[in-house]
């Protein structure tokens, strides 16, 4: 079940990296912010069901602050790296509690 939720959570982080490289070719922060939020929607849902509701409430709660550049597409990539880090580190953590299989 780890790995499976590993492979899901690995999916959405290529999902994350698409909505942000259109973004940034588009210069479209406003859509790309809408994809963003429907993509986070979906995600915390596949996380409730494959990793458990911490791991989800936690990317729910994921937020990363307020940013002072006045650069609309950095304040964007920042909050990309926020769900992205954390989607990372936890199918990292997710693969390292399955047993090898033996063979």
């Amino acid at each position: 079940m780890s790995e499976t939720a590993a492979s899901v959570i690995d999916q959405q982080v290529k999902e994350l990296d698409a909505i942000a490289k259109r973004t940034v070719q588009d210069f479209n922060t406003v859509l790309g912010a809408e994809r963003m939020g429907q993509w986070k929607v979906r995600t915390v849902t596949l996380l409730q069901q494959l990793a458990g509701k911490n791991e989800a409430d936690e990317l729910a709660r994921k937020n990363p602050g307020p940013a002072f550049t006045n650069d609309l597409i950095e304040e964007f990539t920042d909050e990309v790296e926020c769900y992205r880090s954390y989607l990372v580190a936890l199918a990292k953590r997710l693969r390292a509690a399955v047993p090898p299989t033996s063979g």
